[in-house]
């Protein structure tokens, strides 16, 4: 059985209770390839109501901004709506911005404030109440993905090693929330997969010049250091949320010149993306979901693409 199709058994039936509920995935946006992408990700979501796909920036989130998508909801008769972000981590501006979004009480900074007034967005006016659910973090579907992307690019991954590279924060208290969650991820990989060795860091691509070059050289080390343990080339997978010129462009390069063979492949397209959607969807409305973290610092950081 793949890692696609084995059970989570976490899709299961929508409760009663959820039947009215609406939902918008919201995502940080980049050009049209990469916002087709995540609308082809989670567009087969069944949810028992009505989903939407939002952006936080460029063209995407302008022509479908936050706020007209509630409102586009609100007409559909949805009693409450549940916003599910599509982003790797909870620790994040961006995650702190869509927490400002559905109303919670928190000071943006700057680049996030201008962020969202670029593309017109704004709380929204409605009487239904908006629901937020975590970000990616530790979830089961996550490391699923990831163990495809991994297999896709070996066939003998009990004499290689698997390293796994995100984005990241900038700051050092979101760093550490970020890894928290990887960590076990990473972990689940490994069970699925038997690489004889698994790894994940960040290069943290928005943080200052000194900070990213210090996080690409721990990256490359740690890459060094299973390829000289395995005496195979590393397999290296991005956990990012869909194709850009960060999976695309810099993380090749970051990397270039160690043993290492590289999958641009992201997160999206993914049916287990869906998955997660409708799992997301369900806990928050039965309130099941865990706590929402505190905010991040005042000087946040992009970091959750």
């Amino acid at each position: 059985m793949t890692a696609t199709a084995a059970a989570l058994a976490l899709a299961g039936p929508v409760t009663a209770a959820a039947q009215q509920v609406g939902t918008i995935v919201i995502a940080h946006g980049g050009d049209s390839l990469w916002n087709a992408t995540v609308q082809q990700s989670v567009g087969s979501a069944n949810t028992g109501g009505p989903v939407a796909v939002s952006f936080l920036m460029g063209p995407g989130a302008a022509r479908a901004r936050f706020q007209d998508v509630v409102t586009r909801l609100e007409k559909q008769g949805v009693s409450q709506i549940v916003v599910v972000p599509l982003l790797v981590s909870s620790f994040s501006g961006h995650y702190d911005q869509i927490r400002y979004l559905t109303g919670e009480a928190v000071t943006l900074d700057t680049d996030m404030t201008h962020h969202l007034h670029m593309s017109g967005i704004e709380r929204p006016t409605t009487t239904v109440p908006l629901r937020l659910a975590k970000a990616l973090d530790a979830s089961p579907e996550l490391a699923r993905i990831l163990t495809d992307r991994a297999l896709a690019l070996t066939t003998t991954p009990r004499e290689q090693a698997l390293f796994i590279v995100g984005h990241g924060p900038n700051s050092a208290e979101d760093y550490a929330a970020w890894m928290e969650n990887l960590r076990p991820v990473a972990d689940s990989v490994k069970a699925w997969t038997h690489f004889k060795d698994v790894r994940v860091d960040v290069v943290r691509d928005d943080a200052p010049a000194a900070v990213r070059a210090e996080a690409v050289r721990r990256v490359r080390e740690l890459i060094d250091l299973q390829a000289a343990a395995t005496g195979r080339e590393v397999i290296v997978v991005p956990v990012l949320v869909s194709k850009g010129n960060v999976s695309r462009d810099k993380v090749p390069q970051d990397i270039r010149g160690t043993r290492s063979k590289y999958g641009a492949e992201p997160l999206a397209p993914h049916p287990q993306l869906a998955h997660w959607v409708e799992r997301r969807v369900r806990e928050t409305v039965q309130g099941t979901a865990v706590a929402q973290p505190a905010p991040s610092p005042a000087v946040a950081g992009f970091g959750a693409r």
